[in-house]
């Protein structure tokens, strides 16, 4: 993701690219504004006209203040870049504070001074967020994905745990009737099954008759 400053326009196309920019941002905050303003002033059955009326009247110059300022900005930004040869934030904080002193600069020293200290700490408030929001977004991207891997591998038979496919684990029943009913069945069969065992292994074999003469 690239940076502010290199995800701009080139130097000379910057500078009317942010007058008409700032004009249109100028030109349509300043119309919800004052058309807001101009419904709250205007006595009552006026107020649509008196909202449009404030439109017409104040948006333009809105939008003028805010071209004027974003050219200057430009303007400086791009001094800056000429004489620096480096894009970084130091241009747009430094642009800012000219910006603002320039603007301010018919109301004397004193306040001149102020709005190029108001500009400059503007800018550099809105560089560091942009900074920051970079540098989640791109953490976010090189992060990598966690796939969630058996730690059992399944055996060539299929099943999960190492059983076949469509076979149970021994000793366990497929629901909870199968403990009931089911598995009593089945213990009680294994129990017989081996009593019988136990009994046939108990007698021993006849011995087996010879012919063979005494």
């Amino acid at each position: 993701m690239g940076t502010p400053e290199t995800s701009r326009e080139p130097c000379p196309d910057r500078i009317l690219d942010d007058i008409g920019g700032a004009f249109g941002m100028g030109a349509v905050g300043g119309s919800a504004f004052h058309f807001l303003k101009g419904v709250h002033n205007s006595p009552s059955g006026a107020r649509l006209m008196g909202g449009t009326q404030a439109v017409r009247m104040n948006a333009p110059r809105v939008g003028g203040s805010f071209a004027v300022w974003g050219g200057l900005f430009s303007a400086f930004d791009c001094s800056m870049v000429y004489l620096r040869q480096k894009e970084d934030p130091w241009n747009s904080i430094i642009a800012g504070a000219a910006t603002g002193g320039f603007l301010s600069m018919r109301q004397g020293l004193g306040p001149s001074a102020r709005s190029a200290v108001f500009g400059g700490v503007l800018l550099g408030l809105i560089e560091g967020a942009g900074i920051m929001l970079n540098k989640v977004m791109g953490d976010q991207q090189s992060m990598p994905i966690m796939i969630d891997e058996d730690p059992i591998p399944a055996m060539a038979g299929g099943g999960p745990g190492g059983f076949p496919m469509g076979q149970a684990q021994e000793g366990e029943s497929g629901s909870w009737f199968g403990g009931w009913f089911g598995g009593e069945k089945k213990k009680k069969e294994s129990t017989a099954a081996s009593s019988k065992t136990e009994v046939l292994e108990s007698f021993d074999a006849p011995p087996v008759p010879t012919f063979e003469y005494k």
